[in-house]
C-alpha cells in the first residue's frame, strides 16, 4: 500500500547544522528504502514564505501569498512509500529525523484507476 508521509515542523526549530545533518540522514533513509523497493519519492519544500494559494469562489480566482493556514508547524516536505501496511509506515516515519522536532503525518494514498495514455497523432 502506498502512503504519503507529510513532514510538519517549525521552520525556526532547526539550526543550519541540524538542517544539513537532517538532510544527510534523510537521504540515507531514502537510499535504504530504495534498496528495499519501498521508496517512491521524497522532497523538502521551500519555506512557507514562498507559498501561493489559489481559490475559486463564484467562478472567480483568488490568489494569495502565504500558506493555506497560519500555524506553528508548517508542511516542510514529504515522502511517498510503498509498504505492506500502516504498522510498517509507522516504523519508517519513526526513523525520520523531523519526527524528533515536529510531526510526521501518515496518509494512505487513494488508488486511482489507470488512466489511458493520450494518443498523439502525427
Amino acid at each position: 500500500m502506498k502512503y504519503m508521509l507529510l513532514i510538519y515542523g517549525s521552520e525556526e526549530a532547526w539550526t543550519e547544522d541540524e538542517r544539513e545533518a537532517c538532510m544527510h540522514e534523510s537521504m540515507a533513509i531514502c537510499d535504504r528504502l530504495e534498496e528495499e523497493g519501498k521508496y517512491i519519492a521524497s522532497s523538502p519544500l521551500h519555506s512557507v514564505h514562498t507559498a501561493t494559494c489559489v481559490k475559486i469562489r463564484d467562478e472567480k480566482r483568488l490568489v494569495t501569498d502565504g500558506p493555506f493556514a497560519e500555524t506553528t508547524e508548517q508542511l516542510g516536505g514529504y515522502y511517498i512509500i510503498d509498504v505492506d501496511d500502516l504498522d510498517e509506515a509507522i516504523r519508517i516515519a519513526s526513523t525520520l529525523p523531523p519526527a524528533k522536532k515536529g510531526t510526521v503525518e501518515i496518509r494512505p494514498i487513494f488508488p486511482l484507476p489507470q488512466r489511458k495514455e493520450p494518443t498523439h497523432e502525427q
